[in-house]
């Protein structure tokens, strides 16, 4: 019995010193944002809200915040509706062909970000995209679509087809069955693959780099753009914002899981 509980006392304290490895990078951020350092990093004796005002009272962050809110709203609704008819549409697809269009469709994922950021700047200069919203929301679509795919996939593998069959039974057309039976299902599928979309959008830096002009950055972008010119603790500051929202993200996730259940 003493054998067993030593087991269960090493395994907890091993299991909260990887939670400390993993959340004190993220943790810092907060005393680092109310320092009144005027130097990242470099922690002063005195506590200050003096960088949150800055980053909410400063033009520059409001526009690329802006920015970023527009890009992530526009991937949201087009990566979420072009997702979720991807995987209405695998479900109709022969396993032979299911796998490799599957593998097509979350290949992002997969792919360095780099290179789907150079091949999109050479495309979109070709088509006078670079440098829009336009531009940005067509890219992080790209990038957002998967995680839509294998939500909204992973919520129809777990739907009954004696409903659809149902409603057919009873008269229904096909676009009433997918409004009326169909879509109410899935919609906790379809709301966790939209706010995997937003958040990736709203995070994403490395594709945004090369499609964004000093009209058009996004906030990870200006971020970045300060990490090289300006290191103040205005950056941990936005950081804790960004956190909170990646919480709210997935809080929310975690109720639409509980709710589908």
């Amino acid at each position: 019995m003493s054998r067993i509980r030593l087991r269960w006392v090493l395994l907890g304290a091993f299991a909260a010193l990887v939670a400390a490895y993993l959340m004190l990078p993220t943790l810092i951020v907060i005393p680092m944002s109310l320092n009144d350092s005027s130097v990242l990093g470099v922690f002063a004796e005195t506590w200050s809200l003096r960088w949150f005002e800055e980053i909410l009272t400063d033009r520059s962050w409001g526009a690329t915040a802006l920015v970023s809110l527009q890009v992530a709203v526009g991937t949201l609704i087009l990566a979420t509706s072009v997702g979720t008819a991807a995987a209405l549409g695998l479900q109709r697809v022969s396993a032979r062909w299911r796998l490799p269009i599957t593998a097509v469709i979350v290949s992002p994922m997969i792919i360095p970000p780099v290179i789907i950021g150079i091949g999109t700047y050479v495309l979109f200069l070709r088509w006078y995209l670079d440098g829009s919203v336009l531009g940005l929301i067509l890219a992080h679509s790209v990038l957002a679509l998967p995680f839509v795919v294998v939500t909204v996939t992973a919520t129809l593998s777990q739907l009954d087809p004696v409903y659809e069959r149902a409603a057919a039974s009873l008269g229904a057309s096909p676009w009433t069955r997918f409004r009326r039976v169909t879509l109410p299902l899935i919609a906790p599928g379809m709301f966790a693959g939209a706010l995997f979309a937003f958040v990736m959008s709203w995070d994403e830096v490395v594709v945004s780099i090369f499609l964004t002009d000093a009209q058009t950055r996004t906030l990870p972008v200006f971020m970045w753009t300060q990490v090289r010119t300006q290191l103040t603790p205005a950056l941990a500051a936005v950081g804790v914002f960004l956190t909170v929202l990646s919480i709210v993200a997935l809080v929310s996730m975690r109720r639409l899981q509980k709710g589908n259940d």
